[in-house]
């Protein structure tokens, strides 16, 4: 089969590495991708927003299945317009991905479909932000209603940065969400999808503040580790039976079939599961430690979905640690162009922002690189993905020292 993803970060990288390990795979194509993932795939110069280049690349290329990695082209609807001109895709239509693109929409589906989440206010106006802000209890959370690649959630201390933050949102948002404040402990689980047929993987976990314990503002993910030992099977059954089946059974009575992946961002709290968000793809950097542990061949994972066969998902059982490094600066302002020199490898690399300039990778994004490592426990592929880390030489470079750390 050729191969064809779109998207240019770590998780396209993973899932090319993945693909390249199928027996079925022949030409693996990544647009636009980034250069380091030329080790296993061919990266193609297209703008991931070019939507009529990239049906013309697949249609010349006579590619045989499109996965879409990044959630914007999902929600410009990509799928919709493949399909259209009959090619091959595992993703969700622009109706089903709305469940990311817009966090209003996920919450009134979870309302609808009796699927436990946070208490809620949608806001339009600063006005409306203001009367919720006032009669509010904090810590409380604002999030911006459309897409911004995991920097869309400020959990405010008290009225003048909740307030703030709704401001700010509300600019380029048609309405923000206002939530009550969960506690517990988050997990990702995500599963391969098609109308109600599901294959979760495990869960994992990762780390979306920029510094050590959970400082610093919201980025993408500064790692991740699977699986995930604080959370219970029982716990795990109870999101798959209330969460995950019942928004595939929503998505598919609304209209709105969801095919691909659905990532639940979940949380165990006092009271159970509850859902913090709904992602409408493979979780980054989550999908670099679960890729990893999946002993099953992906091509025929997803061939099996869309054939909606029944399949329970084989996985390494070794636990798996990615640490990324970022530009200093991210998720804020950042330079790039800084050399990078890697040296002994203990762990798998994954390219999330890097350029091939003058015969050596130089920083091309906020986000990257990840190193990634199995181990017998979560203490040894930790170890061995911060020893690569030690082996990495760039002046503009940082990352969490804590990933992984089970207490």
């Amino acid at each position: 089969m050729d191969i064809l993803i779109v998207g240019q970060g770590g998780r396209e990288h993973a899932l090319a590495w993945k693909i390249r390990q199928s027996k079925h795979a022949n030409k693996i194509y990544v647009i636009p991708g980034n250069d380091g993932m030329r080790d296993v795939a061919q990266t193609i110069d297209i703008a991931m927003g070019d939507y009529p280049s990239i049906i013309s690349f697949a249609i010349d290329n006579k590619i045989d299945l499109t996965i879409i990695g990044s959630e914007k082209p999902l929600c410009d609807g990509l799928v919709d317009m493949m399909e259209e001109k009959g090619l091959k895709v595992f993703g969700p239509t622009k109706k089903a991905a709305e469940i990311e693109g817009s966090k209003a929409f996920a919450k009134s589906m979870m309302e609808k479909y009796n699927i436990p989440t946070a208490f809620y206010h949608k806001v339009k106006t600063f006005e409306e932000a203001k009367q919720v802000l006032i009669h509010s209890k904090y810590p409380i959370v604002i999030k911006a209603d459309g897409l911004a690649a995991g920097k869309g959630v400020v959990i405010a201390k008290d009225f003048h940065e909740a307030f703030e933050s709704s401001v700010l949102f509300l600019e380029t948002n048609p309405c923000v969400v206002i939530e009550e404040y969960l506690e517990g402990i988050e997990f990702s689980l995500i599963a391969f999808a098609n109308g109600e047929t599901l294959y979760p993987f495990e869960i994992a976990q990762d780390y979306k503040r920029a510094f050590d314990n959970h400082q610093g503002p919201n980025t993408g993910g500064m790692g991740s580790y699977s699986p995930v030992p604080s959370i219970s099977k029982e716990a795990i059954d109870e999101a798959i039976e209330k969460v995950m089946k019942p928004m595939l059974y929503g998505l598919e009575k609304e209209k709105r079939l969801f095919k691909g992946f659905l990532y639940g961002g979940l949380m165990l709290t006092k009271d159970g599961v509850k859902v913090i968000e709904f992602n409408a793809r493979l979780g980054d950097p989550e999908a670099e430690v679960l890729l990893p542990r999946l002993k099953d061949d992906i091509l025929e994972v997803i061939e099996s979905i869309l054939e909606h066969k029944p399949k329970t998902l084989l996985f390494d059982q070794r636990a798996c640690v990615g640490v990324v490094m970022a530009s200093k600066g991210y998720p804020l302002h950042y330079e790039k162009g800084f050399p990078i020199e890697i040296g002994q490898e203990h762990s798998t690399i994954f390219h999330m922002g890097t350029k091939y300039i003058d015969n050596k990778y130089v920083t091309f994004g906020g986000r990257v690189l990840i190193a990634v490592s199995l181990g017998k426990d979560h203490d040894e592929a930790r170890q061995k993905a911060y020893q690569t880390i030690d082996n990495i030489s760039c002046d503009n470079l940082f990352y969490r020292k804590d990933i992984g750390l089970i207490k």
